[in-house]
């Protein structure tokens, strides 16, 4: 017997399938930059972890700067990528217009976008991220941004167009998470209610709400300064031929270490990029560690 030759088969196989795997690997793209009220430095490594401990992604990273911004040398490469995972945050600095455009382009032809809890509250004045996002909090937002959206005692969906502020949360607490899209690809095979927190529950968003699906929402409790009203908490929107997943969880690293934000994260990512969802809910949901 040859052993060589099948050591050498061997070593071939090994090497066509790490070869294909890395190709169907999802490419991911993580963009911040400086913002006012979240630690992105501290954060976006994290996420990145994060994704890469799936097995599934290649995750790149890119962050804007101000001279990058005024030079016109910041200008990420979207159509390189599958999924954009947006860390930017209150207070970031407007993208440049051609910059804006191409990501709308992106986007409109079938990008895939991951909103993470901060991301809804930049850039109240760019209409069409707005779109993306479907509804964000701060930054001056109001009735004139569009509706306030959420879930009556009913079940039913509510677009309330009442005068108001866009983005509130109160103190920092566990929450019940309640899916109501249990067949959506995102949410299948996850229990019907978990918690989650402590974290800033948002509420009071507002925005287009164009295209929304709220995948699960919570109940933002008067005594902790909330509305009294089954706020989103998870969405899935669309924009053209695109695919956005918004979260409102994370708020900072010891948020985006729990698993019930892990596993939505990932399985939510692989949506947006592709439409489907291959990650398994973990046994132990939402309990499971992340170090």
């Amino acid at each position: 017997m040859n052993y060589c030759s099948l050591f050498s088969k061997a070593m071939l196989i090994f090497m066509m399938a790490c070869s294909n795997l890395q190709a169907e690997q999802i490419k991911v793209l993580i963009l911040d930059g400086p913002q006012k009220a979240h630690k992105y430095l501290d954060t976006t490594p994290v996420l990145r972890q994060t994704l890469i401990k799936a097995g599934i992604f290649k995750v790149d990273h890119l962050r804007s700067s101000k001279e990058g911004i005024k030079d016109g040398s910041y200008f990420p490469n979207f159509e390189l990528y599958d999924v954009i995972v947006m860390n930017e945050g209150f207070g970031a600095m407007d993208w440049p217009k051609t910059v804006q455009k191409a990501f709308e382009k992106y986007m409109a032809n079938g990008g895939g976008m991951v909103s993470i809890h901060t991301a809804n509250n930049c850039w109240p004045k760019w209409k069409e991220y707005n779109k993306m996002t479907g509804l964000g909090g701060w930054g001056g937002r109001n009735e004139k941004s569009g509706p306030y959206l959420y879930v009556n005692d009913a079940g039913e969906v509510v677009r309330d167009t009442s005068k108001g502020r866009g983005g509130a949360h109160g103190p920092q607490h566990e929450f019940e998470i309640v899916v109501r899209e249990k067949e959506h690809p995102i949410m299948k095979g996850l229990p019907a209610t978990f918690k989650h927190g402590p974290d800033e529950m948002y509420d009071r968003l507002r925005g287009p709400a164009e295209n929304v699906t709220i995948l699960a929402s919570s109940f933002s409790a008067k005594d902790k300064r909330g509305t009294g009203r089954h706020e989103p908490a998870l969405m899935a929107i669309s924009y053209g031929k695109g695919r956005i997943f918004h979260t409102i969880l994370g708020h900072h690293v010891k948020q985006i270490k729990e698993g019930s934000f892990v596993t939505t994260f990932q399985r939510g990512t692989e949506w947006a990029a592709t439409g489907k969802v291959t990650i398994p809910v973990p046994e132990d949901f939402p309990n499971q560690k992340f170090e």
